[in-house]
């Protein structure tokens, strides 16, 4: 098979899918694994995907807003990981915040069943993995209102104005990408600031995020490194990322994803 044919191949799985592995791509193409690392170095280059570690997801572009449900599938084991390990964060008696965003969704998962714990989200979907269980005792939830994102926030002044009046334990943020440099980013300006106002109502930041979203920058910055107390991440990024990350965040947590 030429070098063009597997290229194509590879950007029709990845238009379906939003994600490509490595392995999986050397079994369905018959080449060696190598083979296929370099094709994906070719695409990277030409910009047509972004390279991550044990594959490639789409490259959107920085004001893209790609929809919650096709986040969803993404990264999904790795989702799974990271709201296990931000599970210990959370403590009986805490008021916390968690943001909308499909790993943040996956720590909710969790949390069904804590009567003792006040959650303030600005996701619906949340908001309804939470409440609403008869056969078991639901925690405190206060959702904020505002205008509905394509990731499933609300945003907007009413979410604002809610977040004003909360103070909270500790927040737990998704977020779009992260990125020493640029730091903490999305694609919607009123996303931008309705996620400063929600990092404003806590005394701990803790941002979940995979792997795929290091060095992912939107268009809106909303905070900083440093504003990061805990970085809850999956063993997906490099030992030499993390090195680098230390040095701007208090504390990295790796998550174990789970060989399949």
């Amino acid at each position: 098979m030429l070098a063009a044919e597997r290229h194509e191949r590879i950007m029709t799985a990845l238009r379906a899918d939003g994600a490509v592995k490595v392995v999986e791509l050397a079994e369905s193409l018959d080449v060696s694994e190598m083979t296929i690392r370099r094709d994906l170095d070719v695409l990277d280059e030409r910009a047509v995907l972004r390279k991550v570690h044990g594959g490639a997801i789409a490259r959107d572009n920085r004001g893209v807003e790609p929809p919650s449900t096709a986040k969803a599938a993404r990264q999904h084991a790795e989702k799974v990981a990271i709201g296990r390990a931000a599970l210990g964060a959370v403590e009986d008696g805490m008021t916390i915040a968690v943001s909308a965003g499909t790993t943040t969704l996956e720590l909710a998962k969790l949390l069904r069943g804590r009567s003792s714990i006040t959650v303030v989200t600005n996701s619906i979907s949340i908001f309804q993995e939470l409440t609403g269980h008869p056969s078991e005792p639901d925690p405190v939830v206060y959702l904020t209102g505002g205008s509905r994102t394509p990731s499933d926030a609300l945003v907007g002044p009413v979410a604002n104005a809610a977040l004003d009046s909360f103070r909270v334990d500790a927040v737990f943020l998704g977020v779009h990408g992260f990125d020493i440099e640029s730091g903490l980013t999305t694609p919607n300006i009123a996303e931008a600031e309705t996620n400063r106002r929600l990092i404003a109502t806590g005394k701990r930041l803790l941002v979940l995020a995979d792997n795929t979203k290091h060095r992912e920058v939107g268009t809106n910055v909303f905070g900083r490194m440093a504003d990061v107390d805990t970085l809850i991440v999956d063993d997906g990024l490099s030992p030499e990322d993390r090195t680098a990350l230390a040095e701007h965040v208090d504390h990295i947590v790796v998550a174990e994803t789970e060989k399949i």
